[in-house]
């Protein structure tokens, strides 16, 4: 017979439902069967439980990272510097880059301080195929996408479907793969527009770069601005959008005219948006992913977090890499995005609920992971037991969620499909 397994916490957080005050989380065969107070399911398992957790702190569903690339670990230098602009951090990036890197030992490194953070499912861009295979041995969920970059048009034509295809069937499942079209400045308008096609073919989700640059908007727009003077200035006027003089069109909507704005797409940082945009967005069944500690290195303005929480767009939350963020933890961002809401008016008493939500079950949707044969984000009856247990002080469930949304707290232990994939030192931990 399968083992059945109790996880109980002080508090419960199903993010589909209300907490549970000393709550617990019944576990068979990787996934969820019961969800209930630590006394209801005593009663109802009597004596099928044949393991027991015990943790002092709280439970929630393992955090989903909707946006990062481990691969540029080992690039924390960068990350830890400010920067004025995109385009300055941009060459900062770039130089690192081009040093030495052993990407496939910074791509684990990075995927081990994730699953130290509780987070159980990534959205991971992968620009050198040595970095390929560090969240499949690492055991994480999510979607591995493939960074399609560079493009032109001519040589996309001559051989880019057969190069992109044969590299996306190079990534090592589980966990599934996907494309990244990087952005609009880097790619060709008929790139784009293939890469949609690709994508459709062949049932993989995309994950794209849009609105991060304050200058974006003016490249997508009229081909100009500091970041098309950037990419004039490295040789490529010969870009659709430079040589075209611009689309005509903002960044949101030019994605949308290509056709790369669907449910099985998600965006990446969605700064630099206006109402229009954002309802757009919401029409085409698009979540973005917010990652503001990253912004802010960069020396970008803020996300409108409240806007898009007051207009129910779908968000996620993503750390974007250590090349531009102090760190991988998904409640470091989480919190920050706390401040931000609350400094740009959103006074509602729902936004610990909310933000929780977006780092858990709103990155699953980001990713297609909530729904299908293993569906992930929430704590519900039939899920895989995506777990994360936090170092919670709080007795009281609301208390326990402010602190839990507000504070960033350590993580205790990270369960994924059923198996304790980290745990911290016993004495901060489980008691079996």
């Amino acid at each position: 017979m399968s083992t059945l397994t109790l996880h109980r916490a002080r508090t419960v957080f199903p993010v589909s439902a209300p907490p549970i005050a000393d709550g617990a989380v019944a576990v068979q065969d990787g996934r969820i069967v019961a969800v209930g107070t630590h006394d209801d399911l005593t009663v109802a398992l009597a004596d099928a439980v044949t393991h027991r957790y015990e943790w002092d702190g709280v439970l929630s569903p393992g955090l989903v990272n909707a946006h990062t690339h481990l691969q540029y670990t080992d690039m924390a230098a960068v990350g830890r510097g400010t920067y004025p602009s995109f385009e300055t951090w941009a060459l900062a990036f770039e130089k690192s880059y081009r040093t030495p890197h052993d990407w496939a030992a910074s791509a684990a490194e990075g995927a081990r301080l994730s699953i130290e953070a509780g987070t159980t499912s990534v959205a991971e861009i992968v620009t050198d195929p040595e970095a390929g295979a560090a969240v499949h041995d690492a055991g994480l969920h999510g979607v591995v996408f493939w960074e399609v970059f560079g493009w032109k048009r001519a040589a996309w034509a001559d051989r880019g479907p057969s190069t992109v295809l044969a590299q996306l069937a190079a990534l090592p499942t589980p966990p599934a793969t996907g494309l990244s079209p990087h952005a609009l400045y880097s790619l060709d308008t008929d790139v784009f527009r293939s890469l949609q096609q690709l994508a459709e073919q062949h049932g993989v989700r995309l994950h794209i770069h849009a609105a991060e640059s304050a200058s974006e908007d003016e490249f997508a727009r009229f081909g100009t601005g500091a970041l098309a003077d950037r990419w004039r200035g490295l040789g490529h006027s010969d870009l659709q959008l430079l040589s075209g003089n611009g689309s005509g069109l903002g960044v949101v909507q030019y994605l949308d005219e290509v056709g790369v704005l669907t449910p099985h797409s998600h965006l990446a940082h969605g700064i630099y948006v206006d109402a229009d945009d954002r309802a757009l967005l919401r029409a085409r069944g698009v979540s973005v992913a917010l990652c503001p500690r990253s912004n802010s290195v960069i020396g970008l303005d803020a996300p409108p977090v409240a806007a898009y929480l007051r207009e129910r767009n779908p968000l996620a939350v993503g750390t974007d890499s250590l090349s531009s963020s102090p760190s991988l933890r998904v409640l470091d961002d989480v919190a920050e995005l706390h401040r931000l809401a609350r400094d740009q008016g959103y006074a509602d008493t729902d936004l610990h609920a909310r933000l929780l939500h977006a780092a858990t079950a709103g990155g699953a949707r980001a990713l297609g992971l909530h729904h299908g044969g293993s569906p992930t984000g929430t704590l519900t009856v039939g899920a895989r037991a995506d777990l994360a247990i936090f170092d919670v002080a709080a007795p009281a469930p609301g208390d326990a969620l402010a602190e839990l949304v507000e504070s960033s707290p350590t993580a205790l232990a990270t369960v994924v499909g059923g198996s304790p994939l980290w745990t911290a030192e016993p004495a901060n931990g489980a008691v079996r």
